[in-house]
């Protein structure tokens, strides 16, 4: 490792100014990126409903629950509890049964959270409501039995249900909804400041990552990735950004992040964004994520089929700036650091050839045998960094790293890898609380064993296939010294959704953001 003085020397920050997110500095037919999403519905609460609209009514079990401050005459309720009967409708948990022809409702729909449901499950039963009336433009007002810090949790689920990235559609393109959504309730000041002080700081980091992870290759790389954190950041209190340009890196020896990028004439970058808040300790928890804005593979070339997908290669990053966001917005008292590895991985004459030996930051050495094995080049330099710079008292690493935990999990967990029982076992709980579910993977000593290197300190894969998603978590874990508490996910599967779920439409989801929030709260 390098001494202090000399990184010092080495201009151990590099300060940016934002950068206009203008075009694509190789192509024809570019497309501004100063385009908005469609208008999503204002949120607020009452304690009365305004006139019109849908109604959505939250169900826990069959029976009608009582709707205070939503106009509904006798006869009205005894039609809908007809209806139910009728339906067999059990308010089971993402059920949903639509009415229409019922008093003075345009709609009437009902929503399942189920029997005593959960902070999430209300959110997903918002988050459901929200994808049904996608296209319905009338007001909409919630009511049931969710209590004051209940209609705050619908809420969130409803603002992360609604999101939409439809920028770029110039040609039938459907009108966004534009009537409010208000949620009942007899506190309605108390569930406002539950929605403002919590979830609405999540949905802001959620969909900071989604609209990065969404964006085209030809909007966002290394430079405008920094310049869109810093403008989704500006203004937010007890937040520091540093940001390392080619030039810095290279100074610093960072041979592995600065390789993969060198095939493309966007420079790569390596982006911190640290956020302490009140009382929070002085040791941070490092979240350090993978940034490659697209990946084609390099020399290694990916097929073509599917390769644009690979504009979603930045997930980990986006996630983990998006997860400091939302502590930092919401003033949480956490000390973390959030860290993005950006660079551009492509075929050029002065990319990175199999067989290539780079060197990390510490002096270790990787024969690169395979340039598409990419994102744990990127990761070895950024968990040296940050270790040395920060000295976190735990490193979770977030990347959208494999196919082979696709194969192994499919879209319905994100693989964990961990050394550390503790932060393993917070890792899973967190999962479970936030909704996004960890499986977790194995680290056999023995896979350590097939990533050593004849002419090297190892290599970044194995000659012969082997346990794809475990040889990857090995090689980013070589990084990282043994007496620091780490993990690694693997968010392949689960980064992009193929079909809407209640909390998530269809694209990319933001995987992490909620996860990595919920984990730095819980003070593990």
């Amino acid at each position: 490792m390098r001494t202090k003085s000399l990184l010092l020397a080495a201009c151990l920050s590099v300060t940016l100014a934002p950068a206009a997110l203008a075009q694509n500095v190789t192509g024809s037919g570019v497309v501004p990126a100063t385009a908005a999403n469609s208008a999503e519905r204002t949120i607020g609460f009452a304690a009365e409903a305004p006139a019109g609209g849908a109604l959505v009514i939250v169900m826990a079990d069959a029976a009608l629950p009582p709707l205070d401050g939503a106009p509904m005459t006798d006869t009205d309720r005894h039609a809908v509890a007809a209806a139910i009967a009728a339906a067999d409708y059990k308010g089971e948990a993402g059920s949903t049964l639509s009415l229409r022809g019922i008093g003075a409702w345009s709609r009437i729909l009902l929503v399942g959270a189920g029997l005593a449901p959960s902070s999430l499950a209300l959110a997903e039963a918002g988050g459901k409501a929200a994808q049904e009336l996608k296209n319905e433009a009338q007001p909409v007002t919630v009511a049931g039995a969710y209590g004051d810090t209940g209609a705050a949790d619908v809420a969130y689920g409803f603002a992360l249900g609604q999101y939409r990235f439809d920028r770029y559609k110039t040609a039938d393109k459907k009108a966004p909804p534009t009537g409010a959504v208000t949620l009942l309730g007899a506190n309605p000041a108390a569930a406002k400041a539950a929605f403002g002080e919590r979830w609405q700081p999540l949905t802001d980091g959620v969909r900071l990552s989604r609209d990065l992870a969404n964006e085209p290759a030809n909007i966002i790389y290394p430079e405008s990735f920094v310049a869109r954190t810093r403008d989704a950041f500006a203004g937010v209190a007890g937040v520091s950004i540093e940001v390392l340009d080619e030039a810095a890196m290279r100074k610093l020896g960072m041979g592995t992040l600065v390789g993969v990028g060198q095939g493309s004439p966007r420079g790569s970058r390596l982006m911190i964004i640290r956020y302490r808040g009140g009382g929070a300790p002085d040791a941070p928890l490092a979240f350090v994520g993978k940034g490659i804005t697209f990946d084609s593979g390099g020399i290694s070339l990916k097929p073509g089929a599917g390769m644009w997908n690979m504009k979603g290669d930045m997930s980990g990053a986006a996630s983990a700036v998006g997860a400091v966001l939302s502590l930092a917005k919401s003033r949480a008292p956490v000390h973390v650091v959030g860290v993005a590895a950006l660079a551009e991985n492509m075929p050029d004459g002065n990319a990175q050839r199999p067989g290539d030996i780079t060197r990390t930051m510490s002096g270790k050495t990787i024969e690169m045998l395979n340039s598409d094995a990419e994102g744990r080049l990127v990761l070895a330099d950024a968990n040296e960094y940050v270790a040395y710079a920060y000295k976190p008292r735990a490193i979770v690493n977030i990347a959208t790293l494999t196919g082979a935990i696709v194969g192994a999990l499919d879209d319905q967990y994100a693989g964990l890898f961990a050394r550390d029982e503790k932060l393993a076992a917070a890792l899973l709980a967190a999962g479970t609380a936030s909704g996004e579910e960890l499986w977790r993977m194995p680290l056999h000593k023995n896979f350590a064993e097939k990533i050593k290197s004849d002419v090297a300190d190892i290599r970044n894969i194995t000659p012969n296939q082997g346990p794809g998603a475990s040889i990857g978590a090995h090689v980013i874990g070589y990084f990282v010294d043994e007496s620091t508490p780490w993990a690694h996910l693997d968010i392949a599967g689960v980064n992009q959704a193929d079909k809407a779920t209640a909390l998530s439409p269809k694209g990319m989801t933001g995987f992490g953001v909620r996860l990595l929030d919920q984990l730095a709260r819980s003070g593990a």
